[in-house]
């Protein structure tokens, strides 16, 4: 089958966007695709580190890579809708072209639903692969990496990818790798569900009505069925048009399949249900002010595993060692920790860390959700292959501070962390933070 290709997004985007937000999407219809955006390969070059400083440390939390989406029943529902149907007549010949790829798509897709994509793999395998070119000091021969993964198999599958690439890479570095339910107590401790439904306040419900009154489904569904009346009485517009734009926007984690569902848009209607699902996720797992934020608690645990495991490597560091110990076998340093996981951590976990890129702060607090898209993005906070990483730098002068900075898929951030010029000489720029400095901001989060 071919990629039908998709020419509709020349159009303006829906709203009072502004014009760089509809150049950006324009650009790249894809990440309309809110979470299931496809990790992009960052272009950016990086700040020099300070004079003398050298990483020695790197904490890092990813998202699995790309997916197919799940569940399966949304597959055997579309399919089945359109079947139906089919059989009575009732499908314009859009509608049964999707109706030949709803059925590959059932067949092919379905009983891989949740699994890591071949994509997927390759996201982790160039994340990997420009980790060790951009901080090659922290995997030397000797280094030590721990790796830890929750239990969902595309969790495991993406550590194993992304090993299997800082192998090949540097095959002496010594690899500690584990995956178990003791585990997610940092990695993924909260019920989802549970998160969805206290964010769900009535407050919150107001303005979900608005957003969605702009997605109207009624367009697309005449355009895949012949006749009003069948429509009425036997389609959920709302439903299906959700199903296909999660099911459409998945796609592109695949490849290997040669359509898309790019024709069943306009740009308008994309853009609305983007808006309205990026709101979403705010509502949920962002600093929303109409709902309850029990979803940024699902990242507090990480927060404190990440901090507790960068003081106890600089302790082991710095640690002079004693006549008995410099006698036996050196203990083991750990020079990165990798832990892969969700959206529905990474999402809150850059939310506390309160990042700033130039175009967005993941941590604002907004009330405005029309005009939210232009502050806060999920597409770029978690495509698939999420990550963000802490970069520990020392530097061989003595008495000089522990530096850190922060990345946000593979993009240095700013920090809302601040240095006492009053009492500390030679505060460091931004992107690079005194660790004292950092480490006590977030201890209060």
């Amino acid at each position: 089958m071919k990629k039908i290709a998709f020419l509709l997004f020349i159009a303006t985007a829906c709203f009072a966007q502004t014009d760089s937000i509809k150049t950006e999407i324009t650009k790249d219809f894809r990440k309309m695709g809110s979470n299931y955006y496809a990790y992009p390969t960052p272009t950016d070059k990086y700040t020099k580190a300070p004079a003398g400083y050298k990483p020695f440390y790197l904490s890092h939390y990813g998202r699995h890579g790309s997916r197919f989406h799940q569940p399966a029943d949304h597959y055997h529902a579309l399919y089945n809708t359109l079947a139906k149907a089919d059989s009575l007549g009732k499908l314009t010949d859009l509608g049964k072209s999707l109706l030949e790829r709803a059925k590959y798509l059932d067949e092919y897709a379905a009983p891989r639903a949740g699994d890591l994509t071949q994509l997927g793999v390759a996201q982790h395998q160039g994340i990997a692969k420009r980790m060790v070119k951009n901080f090659p000091e922290v995997f030397k021969n000797d280094a030590y990496v721990e790796a830890y993964a929750s239990t969902s198999v595309r969790c495991v599958v993406s550590m194993a990818a992304f090993l299997e690439e800082l192998h090949a890479q540097k095959p002496k570095v010594e690899i500690h790798q584990e995956s178990g339910k003791y585990l997610m107590s940092f990695i993924s401790p909260l019920d989802f569900g549970k998160i969805i439904g206290e964010s769900n306040t009535p407050a919150w419900q107001k303005e979900n009505e608005k957003l969605y009154s702009h997605v109207n489904p009624t367009r697309m569904m005449r355009a895949i069925f012949n006749d009003s009346n069948y429509i009425k009485k036997n389609v959920d517009g709302g439903d299906l048009l959700s199903k296909i734009y999660e099911i459409g926007n998945s796609l592109q984690g695949s490849p290997e399949i040669e359509f898309s569902f790019d024709d069943l848009w306009t740009a308008e209607e994309l853009a609305a249900r983007w808006h309205a699902q990026n709101a979403w996720w705010y509502s949920v797992l962002g600093n929303n002010p109409f709902s309850k934020k029990q979803g940024l608690d699902n990242a507090r645990p990480l927060l404190k595993n990440v901090l507790d495991e960068a003081d106890k490597v600089i302790a082991a560091d710095t640690a002079k060692a004693d006549k008995a110990a410099k006698a036996a076998k050196p203990a083991k340093k750990t020079t990165a920790t990798l832990r892969f996981g969700h959206d529905t951590v990474i999402f809150p976990f850059a939310v506390l860390l309160q990042l700033e890129n130039g175009t967005q702060n993941t941590g604002i607090e907004t009330a405005d959700m029309e005009n939210l898209h232009k502050v806060w993005r999920d597409y770029e906070i978690t495509p698939m292959a999420a990550n963000v990483q802490f970069i520990f730098y020392k530097s061989a002068k003595k008495g000089s501070p522990i530096l850190v900075k922060v990345m946000l898929n593979e993009i240095e951030q700013k920090l809302p962390v601040t240095c006492d010029t009053a009492t500390v000489k030679n505060c460091p720029a931004a992107p690079y933070y005194r660790w004292d400095d950092v480490r006590a901001f977030y201890r209060k989060n």
